[in-house]
């Protein structure tokens, strides 16, 4: 598959904005999305879409949205694949944590050389899945695939596990290590309250309360 040689690095972070919005590329999304997750006016975005239109990175119609063209795609997943890696590699070899390793990321995912991310790859072992959770996509693009679910849409009276999350920024992740909640961790779901939508769940002999939008940011599965 032809790739466009020459994207900066803006237009990367466009590509794998307009990748994350659209479900993984397999929708349309408005520029109004893209500009509220780019944090960029509405004119920079529909200025920046024609731009990837022209390399054949985005199909781009006026009212119906814009979407990943099959080259676009493919840049998108490869810096995501990078991003990944390098956040893999911060975590196991350079001891961050897992609150503190997204924004220098988003400057290593950056780097050109497809060498260098096979052979960080081969380094960690081919890992399948970043320090949140997330699928690390192999060097053809394959995502690894989980059977899970948000701890919001748990059954009560059952255990699970916690696999990833869904918001990853700084604060959440801190209010995770604050309790000790973290990947692989094994956990029962007490109850839920019907009132505010918040669970109370047992883990490392805690019993802790949760609310709903803890809940609906916690990937978990059945044991």
């Amino acid at each position: 598959m032809y790739i466009c040689a020459v994207i900066t690095l803006s237009e990367e972070n466009y590509l794998k904005a307009i990748y994350h919005l659209g479900k993984r590329g397999s929708q349309s999304v408005s520029t109004n999305a893209i500009a509220r997750k780019i944090k960029a006016k509405a004119s920079s975005v529909t200025d920046m879409m024609k731009k990837l239109a022209e390399k054949d990175l985005v199909n781009h119609k006026k009212y119906q949205g814009v979407k990943l063209t099959e080259d676009g795609q493919a840049h998108a997943i490869k810096v995501i694949r990078k991003h990944r890696l390098w956040e893999v590699f911060l975590v196991e070899k350079l001891k961050f944590s897992w609150d503190e390793v997204h924004e220098v990321a988003e400057q290593l995912e950056h780097i050109k050389s497809e060498k260098l991310t096979q052979q960080l790859d081969a380094f960690l072992g081919f890992p399948e899945r970043d320090p949140h959770g997330d699928p690390i996509p192999d060097k053809d693009g394959n995502f690894a695939v989980t059977n899970k679910i948000l701890l919001s849409e748990a059954e009560v009276d059952t255990k699970y596990t916690c696999v990833g999350v869904k918001d990853s920024s700084a604060d959440f992740l801190k209010y995770l290590n604050k309790y000790n909640l973290t990947l692989g961790t094994e956990l029962e779901v007490l109850s839920r309250e019907d009132f505010d939508g918040s669970f109370s769940i047992r883990f490392n002999n805690i019993r802790l309360n949760v609310s709903k939008d803890i809940a609906a940011n916690l990937f978990i599965k059945p044991n």
